[in-house]
């Protein structure tokens, strides 16, 4: 790992999720990849970021955005290879930034190795196959009970959570164990200082694959096996030193949550919580005291994020009637204000930069880029969209590549203008580039700069509350004072000494409505 990393550097970093295929072609393909991103590491070094998180890169068929692995020792021919890999994670390090690589150990695709084994009758304990399906289990995608089935072709179903092309492991067969801690020992030894597990609480199922039962623990959710698991990797991790695991935990419960969070356990967990809680002012207050709340009792830091690859992006969520997110309520054609959005969202920004623990970023988060709701049907690829039969817009919209520099698409994506980006971006985005943003005092990408570099004074200070007004969220960090306003008018400013950011202008002594400021009190 990058010896310019502080011992304990997850519980205050801010990580930067890099969704490969979209943060920058290197190759002119059209398609993001790791040459891409090596060709871009400067300017993620400039933004100030501590570590990049990377969607799964490994070998897959992309039914579901990698999230269908094949092989985890081998990367995707689209993004690269072994050896490109091995360079970026070299080449980060060197600039002080560190490398989270994406862990899937619910499922692997249908076309890894042991699910073709499968198919041919070796090693089907590995899997859960059945003669006939024996519950009515839901998909993680939607759609109708029992949906979790597929028959193959000498009579048999097998279980998956997700698509049919992403068939769940057998986590009570001990060669599972074995290759996911092996999978975990061969990253660490190439150098990752992390690793994202991604949905965490689904590895363990109900021993008879029963189905729902009122007052019974949930057949499939955070049963509490699974924390057996965890307490395993976490001492292959304390092995390597300085590693640490982060947990894609959908909990509604927070002492349950929390659990995952124990000293022998996950370092950390995502804070999904917050990402869905709606622009209001007492939902925020409440989703912020549960997190605190929740983590204080097991010594773990908070995680904080607005977005990531599956969530319709800030700038358009911030902007509708309806500012929480869900995945039961995404439809197609919702109105927006993408100007209320994006002042909403960079408000957003620096409350979540200005509270304590760690903060992801998604790529392009930081350039105030909205949800591409007008993509050609048949240009769409997300299979939750198609388990939908449409009525799901999908998670395309939050995918598409990201914008560099130019007039016009591709954007400084791929090397030349030859090469069209595998989801087309919106010619919009002409004024949303790094290039055009970049020494623009307006801009969102300058104000992420200014808080990225701003934040280090107090990223280990402590978090109190400050007095405010009802619909005003004010906290203190050290000698730092963080105002967000979410009334419907501007209000007076606390007493400080000195106005270092703020997400718009001020009013002489006034903060407008829907923006934040950060402040030094002096006391």
């Amino acid at each position: 790992m990058s010896s310019q990393m502080s011992p304990q550097w997850w519980r205050s970093a801010v990580i930067y999720q890099v969704y490969p295929r979209s943060f920058a072609d290197g190759n002119g393909d059209g398609v993001g990849d790791l040459a891409g991103v090596r060709n871009r590491l400067p300017y993620l070094k400039k933004l100030g970021v501590d570590a990049l998180w990377f969607t799964p890169w490994y070998a897959s068929p992309l039914a579901d955005g990698g999230y269908d692995v094949s092989d985890y020792r081998a990367i995707d021919p689209l993004f690269g290879d072994l050896e490109e890999a091995e360079r970026l994670i070299a080449e980060a390090h060197a600039l002080g930034i560190g490398i989270i690589v994406d862990i899937v150990p619910n499922h692997i695709s249908d076309q890894h190795v042991w699910f073709q084994e499968a198919l041919q009758g070796k090693g089907r304990d590995r899997f859960w196959f059945v003669d006939e399906p024996v519950n009515r289990w839901i998909s993680e995608f939607g759609g109708q009970p029992g949906n979790v089935w597929t028959q193959v072709p000498d009579g048999q179903w097998y279980l998956h959570l997700f698509d049919p092309a992403q068939p769940d492991l057998n986590w009570t067969h001990p060669e599972v164990h074995a290759e996911f801690e092996a999978v975990l020992r061969f990253w660490f030894d190439r150098g990752v200082d992390g690793i994202r597990i991604d949905s965490a609480g689904l590895l363990v199922k109900e021993p008879d694959l029963a189905d729902y039962a009122e007052g019974q623990p949930h057949p499939f959710r955070d049963r509490d096996e699974v924390h057996d698991i965890y307490r395993r990797w976490r001492q292959i991790a304390e092995e390597y030193g300085n590693r640490a695991f982060v947990g894609e935990v959908w909990m509604p419960d927070p002492v349950r949550f929390a659990n995952y969070l124990r000293p022998d356990e996950l370092h950390t967990a995502f804070n999904l919580e917050f990402l869905c809680c709606a622009w209001d002012p007492e939902k925020l207050r409440q989703v912020i005291n549960n997190t605190l709340d929740s983590h204080a009792p097991v010594g773990a830091p908070a995680t904080w994020v607005l977005s990531n690859h599956d969530v319709t992006r800030p700038v358009t969520r911030y902007g509708r009637e309806d500012t929480a997110f869900s995945f039961a309520t995404k439809t197609h054609d919702t109105p927006t204000d993408l100007d209320l959005g994006t002042r909403r969202a960079r408000a957003a920004a620096l409350l979540m930069l200005g509270l304590p623990g760690s903060a992801y970023i998604y790529q392009g988060e930081e350039l105030g880029l909205w949800e591409v709701e007008d993509i050609p049907a048949d240009l769409r690829q997300d299979p939750m969209r198609l388990r939908s039969t449409g009525t799901d817009p999908g998670r395309d919209g939050c995918r598409v590549p990201l914008p560099w520099s130019g007039d016009q698409p591709p954007f400084g994506f791929s090397p030349t203008d030859v090469a069209k980006p595998w989801l087309p971006q919106p010619a919009a985005w002409k004024a949303y580039t790094v290039e055009a943003q970049t020494g623009d005092p307006h801009s969102m990408l300058e104000l992420y700069l200014s808080a990225l570099q701003l934040r280090r004074d107090f990223q280990d200070a402590d978090f109190a509350w400050a007095p405010s007004e009802p619909d005003v969220l004010a906290f203190r960090r050290g000698e730092h004072l963080i105002v967000v306003n979410l009334s419907p008018n501007a209000v007076e400013l606390p007493e400080h000494t000195e106005v270092l950011l703020t997400s718009r202008f001020l009013a002489g002594d006034r903060l407008p409505p829907d923006a934040a400021v950060w402040l030094r009190s002096g006391s």
